[in-house]
């Protein structure tokens, strides 16, 4: 299996699958070492201090079993730090590495997934990872395609996190949508003052509640929904991002695309831009009294210009699919026997992702642009510019 990096200055590389350990628990080995998730960051600089309570943080957003809108399914998620740091918490340049061990790989659980194992869950990844690896495929809580890979890469986000606000970058995730169901325009500041308010994170505390309610009666009938996704990162330098295959809103749309229920990404007005004239799109430029720099007076395009950073807030929206995973019944086929089969509801699962998947979006966005300053200053440090552009 490849693909399991992302990055070139700072590379994130994650292992571990949803229920791994789950058939080793007869080694005589602490149960913490039965199987788990692993994070490997290369490109952390020497004298950062990382805590293992500075990633916790981040985990816990997204860590199942914390309100009636997620899984039942009770890890917890504890971080680890095993190497990259020495005294006083403080990396020493080699890669960092973080292992977070799965706890509730319960074998009552994995023999209902044996149950059912020939049987492809609509919506789930069962048909493709059969054509891929054949009768090696995992089939237990969906292996490396399951929801549970992503607290890999939210341990990986929290590493970037802890550098890029010594920059003054932030970045923060909320919801807008779900079922349908919408808030208001979010700015910034509201994002900021509402941020985890409620068990959705949706800033719109109006609105909020009416989607939870909803929520909640769709878990109740058995089904499950999705929704909307905003990321804000404000205080992002201009000047991110290669002109060509390397845009930086190319390699935030491949980080946040990677997400397995992320099934539509825009930035700035997105598709509404289908609707408009030029002189409505364009974002005019005008001269800060303020910084005396160049600022835009509308951001439709998100925070990019040809692809690279320019200074304005990065905004994007993802569509969230439904969790798959439902307690009602489904028309399927057996592998195995190669007949259709119906698949019995399942009753383990979130109600929707929406409140647990944020927190991955806003990793996978702090790695690529923490990658992208380190590219950026390095071709800085050799480049011979003028100085006076640095300041315009």
């Amino acid at each position: 299996m490849m693909g399991n990096t992302f990055g070139r200055l700072f590379r994130v590389t994650t292992c571990g699958e949803s229920y791994s350990g789950g058939f080793r628990k007869n080694l005589d080995i602490p149960k913490e070492l039965y199987g788990g998730l692993l994070t490997i960051v290369d490109g952390v600089p020497a004298g950062i201090k990382i805590r293992a309570e500075d990633i916790q943080a981040e985990l816990d957003k997204r860590k199942p079993g914390q309100s009636p809108l997620d899984s039942p399914r009770l890890e917890k998620d504890k971080a680890y730090i095993f190497s990259g740091v020495m005294e006083n918490d403080l990396t020493t340049g080699a890669p960092l590495g973080i292992v977070i061990p799965n706890n509730d790989i319960e074998d009552t659980h994995i023999e209902q997934y044996r149950q059912y194992k020939d049987l492809i869950r609509p919506g789930h990844a069962e048909y493709t990872f059969y054509k891929k690896y054949g009768q090696y495929s995992d089939w237990v809580g969906a292996g490396r395609a399951s929801g549970r890979e992503t607290v890999s890469r939210v341990a990986g986000g929290a590493v970037a996190k802890i550098i890029l606000d010594k920059m003054g970058i932030d970045v923060i995730g909320f919801i807008t949508e779900s079922h349908g169901i919408k808030a208001k325009p979010i700015s910034y500041h509201m994002a900021k003052e509402n941020y985890r308010k409620n068990e959705l994170n949706c800033p719109d505390l109006e609105m909020a509640p009416r989607m939870i309610e909803d929520i909640l009666e769709v878990r109740a009938n058995g089904e499950t929904c999705g929704g909307v996704v905003e990321v804000i990162a404000k205080g992002v330098p201009a000047g991110l991002g290669e002109p060509v295959f390397d845009k930086l809103e190319a390699t935030i749309a491949h980080a946040l695309m990677s997400i397995g229920a992320i099934k539509g990404i825009e930035f700035g007005s997105g598709f509404e831009l289908a609707n408009m004239l030029g002189s409505e799109s364009n974002d005019p430029a005008y001269l800060d009294e303020e910084s005396g720099r160049v600022r835009f007076k509308t951001n439709h395009a998100g925070g990019f210009l040809g692809g690279i950073s320019n200074g304005e807030e990065i905004r994007v929206r993802l569509a969230v699919k439904p969790t798959p995973t439902i307690s009602v019944a489904q028309d399927s086929v057996n592998v195995d026997t190669l007949k259709e089969e119906a698949l019995s509801p399942i009753t383990r699962r979130d109600a929707t992702i929406l409140p647990r998947i944020y927190p991955v979006c806003e990793a996978m966005i702090r790695i690529a642009i923490l990658d992208a300053i380190l590219m950026a200053k390095g071709y800085r440090a050799i480049i011979d510019i003028d100085e006076k552009w640095d300041n315009i």
